[in-house]
């Protein structure tokens, strides 16, 4: 099976509005690649129902992986759930599941708006949330956790290490070095050279500006039993060039 395309969406006017930083998108990347693999887009949605449904209709549609986070909570701003299911054409459903985890948790407090985090899109799967009990849920490839870092991010490592293990590549490796004294467009022939030699692999170029000169970091990623070769090569061609 060929490798899914990875996206991220975190839900919430404080994002926006400044009042919170996003913690979720750079976990979600250092996760991602230390599995060899990479996310593929991303964006931040505020509290409007609309956006959110047809951004996830759209992906669902793609049939891509992504994680969602934010909004899943029972207070009036949480649209998730139900923009979640407008997405998948299915209806919001009390997920028994769901609400024996939350009164297993709060009892009688559960009633009347802590069972509303139990109704979830029809056919959802559970997330266990190893912080509160509350779930996150998962339909279509697309995994929805709650907006606090602290609950969604282990999470996030259940549903890697479960229902996306088998997209985990041991064989993946990043490879870098730094050249120094040199500008990109004069190596943008190598890189082009490198790139149609090895298509298997992503190339990438960061330029630097330090007081000191320039510099470029400089790397390949992909598969290591063509990514070792093709770095060789790469700091051959470098080193002919008087590029240290």
């Amino acid at each position: 099976m060929s490798q899914p395309t990875f996206g991220a969406v975190v839900i919430g006017d404080e994002i926006l509005s400044g009042r919170r930083t996003d913690q979720h998108i750079p976990a979600v990347i250092k996760r991602l690649n230390a599995r060899g693999l990479r996310l593929d887009w991303a964006c931040v949605i505020g509290d409007e129902p609309a956006r959110i449904t047809e951004t996830l209709r759209r992906s669902m549609d793609a049939n891509e992986v992504v994680f969602c986070f934010g909004g899943i909570g029972a207070t009036p701003d949480d649209l998730t759930r139900e923009c979640a299911a407008q997405a998948a054409g299915v209806p919001l459903e009390r997920h028994p599941g769901a609400l024996a985890e939350i009164e297993a948790q709060f009892g009688e407090q559960a009633w009347p708006h802590r069972v509303l985090m139990a109704d979830l899109p029809a056919g959802a799967e559970l997330i266990p949330n190893a912080y509160n009990r509350v779930p996150g849920f998962f339909i279509r490839q697309h995994f929805f956790m709650p907006g606090f870092p602290q609950m969604a991010h282990p999470m996030l490592d259940w549903v890697l290490a479960g229902p996306l293990a088998q997209w985990c590549r041991s064989d993946y490796v990043e490879l870098t070095l730094m050249a120094f004294d040199v500008t990109e467009s004069q190596l943008l022939d190598l890189m082009r050279e490198t790139t149609s030699r090895w298509p298997q692999l992503k190339l990438f170029s960061l330029p630097i500006i330090k007081e000191t000169g320039r510099q470029i970091e400089l790397g390949l990623k992909g598969p290591r039993e063509i990514a070792e070769p093709a770095f060789e090569q790469l700091e051959a061609a470098l080193l002919v060039r008087g590029v240290n």
